[in-house]
């Protein structure tokens, strides 16, 4: 069983592609996609003339803006190795889904926009990859648009991810006069005839000197070619495998996405280097991925990927051991055993079910109300997988119904997306009014867009100026209902029945604080997190 077991956990390759809004990630997914003969057609994000939509963005909403507005997960075999994309939103008020995403992969691809380099929400990103030391590798994307110089972009990774680089492609010229990429890692030629929905040529050279290369590309840019190469093997230290799966060293490679150009070049050497399924940290010890018993969490719940059915499905990676379906496994948190009758595979939205299921795969099953995003599933063993926190809003409303006669599918409706994340729920205790709270404005219209579409249920909103929502606890139970009775118009609970203290200022948040000297505050609902 175990070398059947080490076999598929050494063929897996599971990451994430993030990055700033509009560089490009979901168009990089497609052309992976694409490569892996998953699809025939490549679709687009907007376009005029590419009738079909991208694969990844398949809810309606996502169509019309031509934005991701949820993770998808996709999954398909190329050669010998299995892969699992996870094209996250780039939008910063989905942040936290992507946030949550981080903590399901192994390493990250990171798409930066040749023009407008490294942004803010890329910087955050890095960071969340920093902390857990997730390897990264980047793609700078739209070379055949007048971008910066491929120098002054690897200079400011450098600078802006605090990370070191190493190029493994190497454009040649850029925009309008774009003639191709040379792979450094494999010393190949890959010339430039835009397509945006087929696969480019390759040639394969010898050595950069041959004159074979002005031939192809032209003396000028040939010899553009061969001296910035004897630079960057001046400057760049030789790419080391080690240093990049410790996450201290970035590969970088050059092309365009939406020309299928300097994709496969990136798949090639990500398969070869990017680490198989890792070890993964719970709270009682670390799980390896090769022990026999199934483990594995919850890290994303998404409903209605079928409008005509309301279901809900609970996203679950697993970490250790062999998934198999109509298997007794436990539910830690609620301490039952489940079994699961149809747990699925997925490519974006078609899903189709799955037997069996190894380290490193994400596997859908259908939720009727029984996980909560960070549930543990395990063969039997107690165990608590962590790192998933939901933040604090920053901005809020009241959401009140607009329909009398739909009050129930309101309820449903609001019920099901706060399970998935999309928003946090709070209930004034004051007065029982309902608060919703998110990262982004857009969310608000993502909400209302939903509920309307999917659950047939109206809704508007009301202002309210709040400033932070803050769980509290204290080890002082006087104390605590103390505050509660004083600050009784402040207070609210959350979809779990914590207490939430809503400050509408900074001054009242710090007042609190310093009457209250017992009382612990959070900004996170994960335990352990006070500010």
């Amino acid at each position: 069983m175990n070398e059947l077991l080490n076999k598929e956990i050494q063929r897996r390759r599971t990451f994430a592609i993030i990055s700033h809004p509009d560089a490009g990630k979901t168009t990089l997914t497609e052309k992976l996609l694409l490569f892996g003969g998953a699809i025939h057609v490549a679709g687009a994000v907007k376009s005029n003339k590419i009738k079909k939509t991208a694969t990844s963005d398949w809810m309606e909403i996502e169509k019309q803006r031509g934005i991701s507005v949820a993770t998808s997960v996709m999954g398909f075999d190329y050669g010998p190795y299995k892969i699992n994309i996870l094209d996250t939103p780039g939008h910063q008020d989905f942040a936290e889904d992507t946030f949550r995403t981080l903590t399901a992969v192994d390493s990250v691809i990171i798409v930066v926009d040749a023009a407008k380099g490294v942004e803010t929400q890329t910087r955050r990103l890095m960071e969340v990859c920093r902390m857990r030391s997730t390897p990264v590798i980047i793609f700078v994307n739209k070379m055949d648009r007048e971008g910066r110089d491929p120098f002054d972009i690897l200079d400011e990774l450098e600078a802006e991810l605090k990370i070191g680089v190493r190029p493994l492609s190497w454009p040649i010229n850029m925009g309008a006069r774009f003639k191709g990429v040379y792979n450094i890692y494999e010393q190949g030629l890959d010339l430039f005839t835009p397509s945006k929905q087929t696969v480019s040529e390759r040639v394969e050279i010898a050595d950069v000197s041959s004159p074979e290369v002005d031939r192809l590309v032209g003396e000028a840019d040939a010899a553009k070619l061969r001296e910035d190469l004897e630079l960057i093997e001046g400057v760049y230290p030789e790419f080391d495998k080690e240093a990049y799966l410790r996450g201290e060293l970035a590969p970088v490679f050059f092309g365009s996405a939406l020309n299928t150009f300097g994709v496969k070049e990136l798949l090639d050497c990500f398969v070869e280097i990017a680490p198989s399924p890792r070890p993964v940290q719970a709270v009682e010890r670390e799980v390896e991925p090769g022990e026999d018993a199934f483990s594995g969490f919850v890290f994303k719940i998404h409903a209605n990927m079928d409008p005509n059915h309301r279901s809900c499905i609970a996203f679950v990676k697993v970490c250790s051991g062999k998934f198999e379906r109509n298997v007794y496994y436990k539910h830690v948190r609620q301490g039952k055993q489940l079994r699961f009758a149809a747990p699925t595979a997925f490519m974006a939205q078609k899903k189709s079910i799955v037997d069996e299921a190894f380290p490193g795969d994400i596997v859908g099953i259908p939720d009727t109300g029984n996980f909560k995003i960070g549930d543990t599933l395990t063969s039997g063993e107690e165990l608590h997988y962590k790192g998933l926190p939901s933040f604090s809003p920053e901005m809020f409303k009241y959401i009140e119904n607009a329909d009398p006669m739909k009050s129930k599918q309101l309820e449903k409706g609001i019920q099901q997306l706060m399970d998935e994340g999309v928003a946090q729920l709070f209930t004034s205790t004051f007065n029982g009014r309902k608060i919703v709270g998110t990262v982004g404005q857009l969310q608000f219209e993502v909400i209302q867009y939903r509920l309307e579409h999917e659950y047939g249920a109206q809704c508007r909103w009301e202002p309210i100026s709040l400033y932070k929502a803050c769980w509290i606890d204290s080890d002082d139970p006087e104390a605590l209902e103390a505050f509660k009775k004083r600050k009784n118009r402040f207070m609210a609970t959350d979809k779990d029945g914590r207490d939430v203290f809503m400050a509408d200022s900074s001054y009242v948040l710090q007042m609190a604080r310093n009457d209250f000297p017992k009382i612990r505050f959070r900004f996170s609902s994960e335990l352990g997190a006070a500010e």
